[in-house]
């Protein structure tokens, strides 16, 4: 047998064996962490079960929460809308319709503007302070199938604030529900 033969044989199973070695050296020590439950937990706006009481759990009535709410804070609270909604009487449709007079309007009644399937099948209902409290809340729960990419109002007392600004956006407010 050569000598030769059997020393690099030698040596290229020694440089395997080191090659593994230092594989099995680094995946100990550089091993990723495995969480318990895969993915991300995001925050949320719903009170953690059992921590947030009874209070937290129930919103108070329309009605109750339209005694206490400011029309100016509403009117501040719907700037965003502003992006697709006009306000004042005679007001254009943009990407939405105009919300001059939309208290007491029948949903999906404005003349001229194209709205979804799911609001031209809603023009028997109209806007009251409820119907707007919840439109706010998710428009895409209250109208399934809307157009609408607004994700909603999640303060109760907002969305008091936002109905009381919408009310009086007419040549007559009408007269809101008392608690």
């Amino acid at each position: 047998m050569n000598i030769e033969a059997n020393k690099i044989a030698g040596a290229v199973l020694s440089t395997l064996l080191v090659v593994m070695s230092l594989n099995m050296a680094a995946g100990i020590v550089f091993a990723p962490k495995k969480p318990a439950v895969p993915g991300f937990e995001l925050p949320s706006e719903e009170p953690a079960a059992g921590g947030g009481g009874p209070a937290a759990a129930a919103e108070e009535p329309i009605a109750v929460r339209l005694a206490k709410a400011d029309p100016a804070k509403g009117e501040k609270a719907v700037g965003a809308c502003k992006a697709c909604h006009t306000f004042e009487k005679g007001g254009a449709n943009k990407v939405g319709p105009h919300l001059f007079g939309v208290y007491g309007r029948n949903e999906g009644s404005v003349d001229g503007f194209g709205y979804s399937a799911a609001m031209k099948g809603r023009n028997d209902k109209s806007w009251d302070a409820d119907a707007l409290d919840h439109f706010l809340k998710n428009p895409k729960a209250y109208v399934p199938g809307t157009a609408m990419a607004f994700a909603g109002i999640a303060k109760p007392e907002t969305r008091a604030d936002v109905v009381a600004y919408l009310n009086s956006l007419a040549d007559a407010p009408q007269p809101l529900p008392k608690p």
